[in-house]
């Protein structure tokens, strides 16, 4: 349920309708089955890691093992950086929920409950995030299912007076497909930050009962997780609402693609519900960011890439003073976004636009060098609790497709008459902080990539 609610978050109920508005719905849903294709082989490549050898905080592990020290440490202070900030992101996002209905009331009085509620779910226990967790995403998973039903019925004319829709969205202007390459290419970003957070089964593999059944038993399922819940939503919304629908590029809950489907089918009460669901939304993203910022801190304190004192469990298992230092970040980039002008935290927030690219493309390296040291090695992958499928293909796909996302940002900033070098570097910021983080510590510490022969396996030979 986490891997399937992690990747259900503000991005498929408010993203979706500006990339059908930009790339047309044929261009929206090529986008989107790329990237999921993208997705899942990462996926499948950090079960195949994540099984064989669970840890709490994964990627950084796995990068310092089979491919270099250095980038490990890279790595890991990119993902705790990307999910810290983005805890900040959602206590905004959950003051914009709230003054939907209370527009008077204060943001920083949200931002506080909020905050205790999270804080309160992970220092229970791991019990408290994952039983936050699984209702958050079921909440999520229901609304997108009874989304689709209602959508389909209305297709075929049973819920919109007996008018069948149709196919006639699909031919409107220029439609499937708008904007040519570039659209699709734009709209790589919105479905790739969408997708963001299926990973975490990865981190949470190291703290669940049985691993080495649970992760591929999660995993072996997106692949249709993907395709029933992004796929068919971008469809179902592309057929109902013409892409010129200009109120399809808002972020306002008011006119969130869903929202106004809703609305289409006659339920007047769709704008409350759909609020009330996207508030389940940013919680569990909330509830997942500092969970997932935590753990990763935690496992580099372990690894020495971080101070010690981080790396301290309580008698619950629960790595508390991680958990209040990624707190007290997110909190402190959260005023920030409130006091003065927000410049601060809009720079924040674009340096971790691009990290989470950065991340899955450490991912499908790891599981690629991993997989060559375990053969070089002379194991054999018989020992392999679950093994990737389309090895090495998949790897090198998602290797090739993250690296143009990230090149490609903001393509825009130099297509015009002149190049707009203030959204360029915003958009790029993420890239020289993380080759900094990274050479810098090669420089330092002197590592060197890891041979394949001298890759370490915890496993008895």
């Amino acid at each position: 349920m986490i891997s399937l609610g992690g990747s259900i978050g503000t991005g498929l109920f408010l993203g979706s309708g500006s990339a059908i508005y930009s790339a047309g719905p044929g261009g929206a849903l090529l986008a989107y089955i790329i990237i999921g294709v993208m997705v899942y082989f990462i996926m499948t490549g950090l079960a195949e890691l994540a099984a064989f050898m669970p840890t709490s905080g994964a990627f950084s592990t796995y990068a310092t093992k089979f491919i270099d020290p250095a980038l490990g440490f890279a790595l890991g202070w990119n993902y705790w950086y990307s999910w810290a900030i983005t805890l900040a992101a959602e206590l905004s996002a959950s003051t914009l929920v709230m003054k939907f209905w209370f527009p008077h009331s204060p943001s920083w009085l949200w931002s506080g409950i909020f905050i205790i509620i999270i804080f309160g779910l992970n220092i229970l226990s791991v019990k408290g995030y994952g039983e936050g967790e699984y209702w958050f995403s079921f909440i999520k998973v229901a609304t997108i299912i009874i989304f689709i039903v209602v959508g389909l019925l209305m297709i075929i004319g049973i819920m919109n007076g007996g008018h069948a829709i149709g196919f006639k969205n699909f031919t409107v202007k220029d439609a499937p497909f708008h904007g040519g390459f570039l659209a699709v290419l734009g709209v790589f970003l919105t479905a790739g930050f969408s997708f963001q957070g299926t990973e975490i089964i990865g981190v949470a593999a190291g703290e669940s009962e049985n691993p080495s059944v649970s992760v591929p038993k999660a995993t072996r399922s997106i692949f249709w997780r993907i395709l029933l819940f992004y796929v068919l939503a971008i469809f179902v919304i592309g057929l109902i609402i013409p892409y010129t629908t200009e109120s399809l590029q808002s972020d306002d809950i008011m006119v969130s693609p869903f929202t106004l489907v809703f609305k289409k089918a006659g339920l007047a009460f769709a704008a409350s519900v759909m609020n009330a669901v996207i508030l389940t939304a940013v919680l569990s993203a909330g509830n997942s960011s500092l969970y997932a910022s935590t753990r990763i801190l935690y496992a580099m304190a372990r690894e020495g890439q971080a101070p010690r004192f981080l790396g301290k469990l309580n008698k619950r298992g629960i790595p508390v003073p991680a958990l209040i230092i990624t707190t007290i970040v997110g909190m402190l980039a959260f005023l920030a976004s409130i006091y003065g002008d927000g410049a601060i935290y809009i720079w924040l927030l674009n340096a971790a636009g691009v990290t989470g690219f950065i991340f899955w493309l450490g991912i499908a390296v790891s599981h690629y060098r991993f997989r060559k040291a375990f053969v070089a090695q002379g194991h054999s992958l018989d020992q392999l609790p679950y093994r990737a499928k389309f090895y090495p293909f998949g790897p090198i796909l998602a290797f090739v497709v993250c690296l143009i996302v990230i090149l490609a940002q903001d393509y825009q900033a130099f297509l015009g008459e002149k190049i707009d070098w203030m959204g360029a570097v915003a958009a790029y910021l993420g890239i020289p902080l993380f080759l900094v983080m990274w050479f810098g510590y090669k420089f330092i510490k002197k590592t060197k990539v890891v041979p394949l022969e001298e890759c370490e396996f915890d496993i008895e030979k």
